[in-house]
């Protein structure tokens, strides 16, 4: 008899702002790939990210060694409710590589996907790969194994039932070449307990991921998405931005609803040594009674980008901190951490 799927057991993935136990992040190692030339840079700024977090909830954080313990300590400072964990990981984009937990009642389990450095670009990814594993070690969860490739970046859910991805990056022939679409959509719907699945197009541009919904669209609540917008029609963003637009105007929740969508500010073109990278507002996180905003040194646009969200998160303060230095590993904050929900 075949084992039965989180689905078939009442289990779901709860949406990122229902209540958390912590948050899980994998810091950066100094020989990595993710911060080339950047890694001092970076690192204050990881600092105040965890800071920000830990009055609201603990922080778990993996580190490959006691080397990377030591400067991971010295970035945050002398703070409580932080726990270190020897789990080795070569890079740190914890939302790709992590466990995606899912609930039932008062129970969590793992699901743990493969996972191939967004289709083996970026080898080797077996400690990677092996993250969600240990990490269900280290609490005592069970554990799922759909056996298919997929990252947390690719996904977005309302907790009710429905769930935002991408063609960009799901129907990439460098994850799952041997599934079509609708076998995607029902490893999807077994393992994270959705019903309703709606499609994005393409990404934006730098984004090695092939197309991350999280720096395109958000869910904020059960009936209500952030989308990021480029105004500039010159912009390579702009049309993608629009496509996507014009998708969400036709898309419905779970019971049939319209969305409701709410447009955000992109930064505009960032750069280094003349590479263009993936900024977006909507690489935000969402943890009890706070949202981390990325911000990008645009004064116009981080202050619009805040007070949006602000006025979308009442019961949360939304913190706005400059994630220059960070999006140089294509990723902010979202990227970055993975949510365990409270039971």
């Amino acid at each position: 008899m075949a084992a039965q799927t989180p689905r078939e057991l009442g289990y779901r993935m709860p949406a990122e702002w229902q209540p958390h136990a912590a948050t899980w992040l994998s810091w950066p190692r100094p020989d990595g790939i993710s911060f080339p030339d950047r890694y001092a840079e970076a690192l204050p700024t990881l600092g105040e990210m965890v800071r920000t977090l830990v009055p609201h909830e603990r922080v778990d954080i993996n580190v490959r060694d006691e080397d990377v313990e030591v400067v991971a300590r010295k970035a945050i400072g002398d703070t409580g409710n932080v726990f270190y964990h020897r789990i080795p990981s070569y890079e740190p984009w914890c939302r790709d590589h992590g466990p995606i937990f899912v609930k039932r009642g008062h129970e969590i389990a793992v699901v743990d996907w493969d996972y191939n450095a967004w289709g083996s670009k970026y080898p080797p990814y077996d400690d990677d790969d092996a993250v969600p594993r240990r990490v269900a070690e280290v609490l005592g969860l069970p554990v799922f194994n759909p056996g298919i490739v997929m990252e947390g970046g690719a996904l977005d859910v309302n907790g009710a039932g429905t769930l935002l991805t991408t063609e960009s990056c799901l129907l990439n022939p460098n994850r799952n070449p041997h599934l079509n679409k609708e076998q995607i959509e029902l490893h999807l719907r077994d393992y994270l307990g959705v019903t309703n699945i709606l499609w994005l197009g393409d990404g934006i541009v730098g984004d090695d991921t092939d197309g991350h919904v999280d720096d395109l669209t958000r869910f904020v609540n059960p009936t209500t998405v952030v989308t990021a917008i480029e105004q500039d029609p010159q912009d390579a963003n702009y049309w993608p931005l629009q496509e996507n637009r014009k998708r969400l105007r036709t898309m419905r929740d779970q019971d049939g609803s319209p969305l409701r969508v709410v447009e955000l500010p992109m930064p505009g073109i960032i750069e280094y040594d003349g590479q263009r990278l993936p900024a977006s507002y909507a690489n935000f996180y969402i943890a009890n009674t706070v949202v981390l905003l990325p911000t990008y040194r645009n004064r116009t646009t981080d202050a619009v980008a805040r007070e949006i969200l602000q006025k979308l998160f009442a019961d949360r303060r939304v913190v706005g901190i400059d994630s220059t230095n960070l999006i140089w590993g294509l990723g902010s904050f979202h990227c970055l951490t993975q949510q365990q929900p409270a039971i």
